[in-house]
């Protein structure tokens, strides 16, 4: 029997679209999901769709969003105090302590996942980025990691982007960017995120597969709720949740 991992990334307080993946992942029979952070900020539910990570997600990686909105550093412009108000103290204390990255071994592959970059919560990388900055993703992290591992990864899963891909490169290695739950910038307007099927925990080579998903979820929701709640850049959240376009 093989394990099944769901990862999600990039929510950004669109709770409907959450629900949407929820439902999808519970009739697939996964044993556990890890969110690759960015669940914050955007849309209009930040603390509700932290609430339901916490509960649901087995492990949790910080993005760049709960990074600057939680940190003290960050000026407390009207734009981040927003997200600051709906958090409340001690949710923005959990975000803070949040690791940035998370590893483990599945059919004989150490996989590594975190939010953009193992060295940097802010260095985004492309499937279109030269190679070497894609190669770079595989070394040993420089962010705060749930691993022990000193070794290069085999395979990277990331977030970030908002728009999924899978590459095979040189030696072997396996590259995959989740796509984005509740923010997808790749013209579906969908939800999106990743199966991993395997042996989780074994390190012999094993059965393996890597299913990318589109799940359908109440747009109009979404944006009545971001009505609502004004929240800011509100137009233009709108409209990428209508198009699948990033507009800001």
């Amino acid at each position: 029997m093989l394990d099944k991992i769901a990862i999600i990334s990039d929510i950004h307080g669109n709770l409907p679209a959450l629900e949407a993946v929820l439902k999808d992942i519970d009739r697939r029979g996964v044993s556990q999901i890890i969110c690759l952070g960015d669940m914050i900020g955007k849309g209009p539910h930040s603390k509700e769709v932290l609430e339901v990570c916490q509960i649901r997600c087995q492990r949790i990686v910080k993005g760049n969003w709960e990074d600057f909105i939680s940190d003290p550093k960050t000026e407390a412009t009207p734009f981040i105090q927003f997200y600051r108000n709906q958090l409340g103290e001690e949710r923005l204390a959990y975000i803070r302590q949040l690791p940035s990255v998370t590893g483990f071994w599945m059919s004989g592959k150490y996989i590594r996942l975190f939010h953009a970059n193992p060295h940097s919560l802010y260095d985004r990388v492309y499937a279109t980025s030269p190679l070497e900055k894609r190669l770079a993703l595989f070394e040993v992290p420089k962010l705060p990691s749930t691993e022990s591992s000193s070794k290069a990864a085999d395979m990277i899963g990331y977030g970030d982007i908002h728009e999924g891909y899978l590459q095979h490169l040189e030696q072997g290695r396996v590259l995959f960017n989740v796509g984005s739950v509740g923010n997808s910038c790749d013209s579906i307007p969908m939800a999106a995120y990743v199966i991993l099927e395997g042996h989780l925990h074994r390190r012999e080579e094993a059965d393996f597969s890597i299913q990318f998903y589109r799940v359908k979820y109440d747009r109009m929701k979404s944006i009545s709720d971001a009505m609502k709640v004004e929240i800011p850049d509100q137009e233009a959240y709108i409209n990428e949740i209508k198009t699948g376009l990033y507009c800001r």
